[in-house]
């Protein structure tokens, strides 16, 4: 058995959920989304055991295209990632009525089959069919079921479509060019190839409109708070919580070690353009008057650390990009559903709308706070193991990008403690704010258990993560 038994479940999934009818929908797709995650912990045992997972088999024989999969730490680290949250998004949906909830959940498990397929895929025709494939899904999910006025609505949508289609071309070119030299897209082929300096720039700049605009990096940012804000609840956390990672993966995946040299060159750039995006994400998400935009922001702030954190081209940096990869896709997450929770009882996302919720649900305000004390990286949490490595790697670069990007502890801690004040506390509401139902209560007792879990005993990515990150490192400096 190798990983593509995860690729055909959530495909196969996708199928059946589309021909189930829309009563059953839902239930089959948590079923399949399950069975993808239970695959998943059966192929990382095996992998531990020192088994081949590993996947090659022809595709096209012109140009040479391989079924090329690739199982390491890193790649199993986002996998988890995906086929652990996308359960539990399907699951915290349950609360909602969705018209032709059929196409709705296949949809979902076809986003998470295409996700999956990019973090696995080493062919880089067959990343980029499974890096486009993703955009689908979300583009009809955003559009058909979002929310708020559907002119703006499709607008927004378009421009995140456009936008990301536009730097992927950019990124398919590079990937025709290195074709052109190597004769193949397999991944260790493409690392294989000795690139000039200037080839190297042309390169790397390829990707990074491909993987700025995903993750996303300032100025490349504008279609996300309203892409966020119109999609409903389900498609905001498949967008912040898996697909942003894409990205950020792909800059550790195949970025830097086919171009380091220009990684290094314009490191400074990169890092000061990372973390101008932590201050501007910050600064933006303190004036912010509806919720989901709020957390909107924030997402972008802390992306943004962890793309600085990338391009640091330490262990430490990439390490801790990993981890806080992960944490951020459970926490923002939590996050967006306790803002989810919230409209369903007051059917409002504005904050000065929800004030005196504490008095009436302390069970929810207790786990809603512990999210905005993950999200503000306090120790005890996954997010404070991941902020912490990142930080330390960017004072070995420079110490002024540790002390600047470490503003996103000090502001994160301001706007989300003073949202969860003007939400949480102040008068009672003359709105009934229903209790959290046990579906509700499962999904954020899981996602805190998580955070605090391995906020506590890091220890388990921590030795899954490492030894493809060393070998990532070793790759870059071979050739560079």
């Amino acid at each position: 058995m190798d990983v593509t038994a995860i690729l055909l479940l959530l495909f196969i999934g996708s199928l059946i959920t589309y021909f189930s009818g829309d009563k059953w929908a839902s239930k089959i797709a948590l079923v399949f989304s399950l069975g993808a995650f239970g695959m998943t912990m059966y192929l990382l045992n095996l992998f531990q055991s020192g088994t081949n997972i590993n996947h090659l088999s022809n595709w096209i024989d012109v140009p040479k295209v391989y079924f090329a999969y690739q199982a390491d730490g890193l790649s199993l680290a986002m996998v988890l990632l995906t086929t652990a949250l996308t359960p539990l998004i399907i699951f915290s949906s349950f609360g909602n009525q969705f018209n032709k909830s059929k196409n709705f959940y296949a949809l979902v498990l076809f986003m998470a089959f295409a996700m999956t397929g990019t973090f696995l895929a080493a062919d880089g025709l067959l990343y980029y069919v499974f890096w486009e494939l993703a955009l689908l899904p979300i583009y009809f999910i955003a559009l058909i079921w979002g929310n708020g006025d559907a002119d703006e609505r499709k607008k927004a949508v378009l421009k995140f479509f456009i936008y990301t289609l536009a730097g992927s071309l950019f990124m398919l070119i590079a990937f025709a060019y290195l074709y052109t030299i190597s004769g193949s897209f397999l991944l260790k082929d493409l690392y294989a190839i000795n690139l000039t300096t200037q080839e190297q720039f042309w390169i790397f700049l390829a990707f990074f409109a491909a993987y700025a605009i995903k993750i996303p990096i300032i100025p490349f940012h504008t279609w996300q708070a309203k892409v966020y804000q119109k999609a409903p609840t389900v498609g905001t956390m498949l967008l912040s919580g898996i697909m942003l990672k894409m990205g950020l993966y792909s800059v550790i995946r195949w970025q830097l070690p086919i171009a380091p040299e220009a990684a290094k060159t314009y490191m400074p750039i990169l890092i000061g353009l990372s973390i101008a995006g932590v201050i501007y994400g910050s600064i933006v998400a303190l004036r912010q008057k509806d919720l989901k935009k709020l957390l909107a922001y924030s997402s972008l702030a802390h992306v943004g650390l962890i793309a600085a954190g990338c391009y640091t081209l330490t262990v430490d940096g990439l390490n801790g990009a990993v981890y806080q990869m992960i944490a951020h896709g459970f926490v923002i997450v939590g996050l967006f559903f306790c803002s989810e929770i919230i409209y369903r009882r007051y059917e409002t996302r504005k904050i000065e709308d929800m004030s005196g919720i504490r008095s009436q649900t302390p069970k929810f305000s207790s786990m809603f706070m512990i999210l905005v004390l993950a999200s503000v990286a306090l120790p005890g949490t996954y997010n404070f193991v991941g902020e912490f490595t990142v930080l330390y790697s960017l004072s070995q670069v420079n110490l002024w990008f540790a002390v600047i990007g470490g503003t996103t502890i000090i502001l994160g801690a301001y706007y989300m403690l003073r949202m969860f004040q003007k939400v949480m506390l102040g008068a009672t509401n003359e709105k009934t704010f229903a209790d959290v139902t046990t579906n509700e209560a499962i999904t954020l007792v899981v996602i805190i258990g998580f955070l605090l879990f391995f906020g506590l005993y890091p220890k388990p990515f921590t030795d899954l993560v490492s030894p493809a990150i060393e070998t990532t490192l070793q790759q870059i400096n071979s050739i560079s």
